[in-house]
């Protein structure tokens, strides 16, 4: 009997022929990550297990993106942590501020993780790098200080969902609404300790930058990873960027799934995610025709922060204003992402359009700073969770869209959908990795 994309991955990193879904296996991981939350802890189990060196300076990255630049002394003591730590271990890869990014879009820009790895990070959105065909999951900061000590980690190999997407997207529906739209479908315990596998016609037209949105909110359905099979797409995108060579493994034909849901994405509308849950989806249509005003709109995050999704959000901006009872936030995640920004000008739209520009971090998706809202506020945004309070105060309400859905809500003052703007559709192809129908 053949096995899963993971099972293969996970059954070469723990040195057997074959692993089933259930075993329990200690597998060599490839890549570990912490940020500025989780890594002070880390450090802190590292020590008092009795460790003195990491296995491997050049598999451990350190990124502080969540309370940086630091907004207060005690943030400022986390990174510090970090930066003492980083500099005693030798680790190459603590990446400072002004040479940083969000850490689910720096390590697979910087070609830190590629094919056929085991990532393991401090961080629930770990799951990311699985756009790469890697196997990526979040744990505590107990199981990463241990990791580092020891090079290995124990897992339970988990069952698979393959999710298969076929047709072709319509103007204005992008990966991210494929992702809401599943998550709307199999719902926030769907997935539980279970790989999401995306497969399918339509996947392949995707770009990268999509697939790191896709595979990012993996864990919003309860899963323990997203995985995309590394393809043409994937190879081309790591030339010249990785800094090892890819494993490319592929699921048996004959292997055993947990279960196949099968999308038409010719029928997904751009989606909006209600408050409090990403599963609480609906069409971008029914959303504007509430009338729902909106105090912030913030684009940037891991699930969506990067080039493809700010080329985006400044087509629909550029000649336009903001609404004047709106904020607008932009945020691109890594610095090689603002700097070219920068260069094609994007930046400036966003400026001229009476938004505002800050380099990279997490700060407002989990209402750290950069954004935080107050009570009885509403806001719109391209980030992956809209838990109560997670923005800010537990009276205010995030909803979950794609830059596209964002920016023309900006402009509105409202949710609104971007073909209200009377924009081009063909602009739209044009602008994003997906192919017209």
């Amino acid at each position: 009997m053949g096995m899963t994309l993971v099972e293969k991955i996970l059954a070469d990193h723990s040195g057997r022929r074959e692993v089933r879904a259930g075993d329990i296996v200690s597998a060599r991981v490839d890549m570990i990550l912490a940020n500025d939350v989780t890594a002070p802890l880390s450090i802190r189990e590292f020590r008092k297990m009795g460790a003195t060196r990491v296995f491997d300076p050049e598999a451990i990255a350190m990124v502080p993106s969540h309370f940086a630049p630091s907004p207060s002394i005690q943030a400022a003591a986390q990174i510090q942590a970090m930066r003492e730590f980083s500099r005693e271990q030798g680790l190459p890869y603590f990446f400072e501020i002004g040479r940083m990014g969000i850490e689910h879009v720096l390590l697979p820009e910087e070609g830190l993780v590629v094919p056929g790895d085991v990532v393991i990070g401090a961080d629930s959105h770990t799951c990311t790098n699985g756009a790469l065909g890697a196997f990526a999951t979040g744990m505590g900061s107990t199981d990463i200080a241990a990791a580092m000590a020891l090079g290995e980690t124990w897992l339970r190999v988990p069952e698979t969902l393959r999710i298969v997407y076929y047709g072709a997207m319509k103007p204005w529906v992008t990966p991210k609404d494929l992702i809401l739209y599943t998550i709307g479908k199999i719902g926030v315990a769907g997935a539980l300790y279970q790989a999401l596998e995306y497969t399918g016609e339509t996947v392949r037209s995707i770009s990268m930058e999509g697939r790191f949105t896709m595979a990012n909110m993996a864990i919003e359905a309860g899963a323990k990873t997203g995985i995309f099979e590394a393809d043409e797409v994937t190879l081309a995108w790591e030339e010249g960027r990785a800094r090892r060579p890819p494993r490319v493994y592929r699921g048996d034909p004959d292997a055993t799934y947990a279960g196949t849901v099968e999308i038409d994405v010719r029928q997904v509308q751009p989606q909006v995610a209600f408050p409090h849950l990403p599963e609480k989806t609906r069409p971008v249509s029914e959303a504007a025709s509430m009338d729902l005003r909106i105090d912030q709109a913030f684009i940037g995050s891991c699930t969506n922060g990067r080039l493809e999704d700010l080329r985006l959000a400044a087509r629909v901006l550029r000649g336009r204003k903001v609404h004047p009872d709106v904020r607008l936030i932009v945020i691109p995640a890594s610095q090689r992402v603002y700097r070219q920004a920068l260069a094609e000008g994007l930046l400036d739209v966003f400026v001229e359009a009476g938004g505002a520009v800050s380099t990279p971090t997490c700060g407002p998706c989990l209402g750290a700073h950069m954004g935080v809202l107050a009570r009885g506020e509403r806001a719109i945004s391209s980030s992956n969770r809209n838990f109560r309070g997670r923005m800010g105060h537990r009276e205010s309400e995030v909803y979950l869209a794609s830059p596209a859905v964002v920016a023309a809500s900006a402009v509105l003052g409202r949710i609104a959908s971007p073909e209200e703007l009377g924009l081009d559709e063909t602009a739209f192809f044009e602008t994003v990795g997906v192919r017209a129908s």
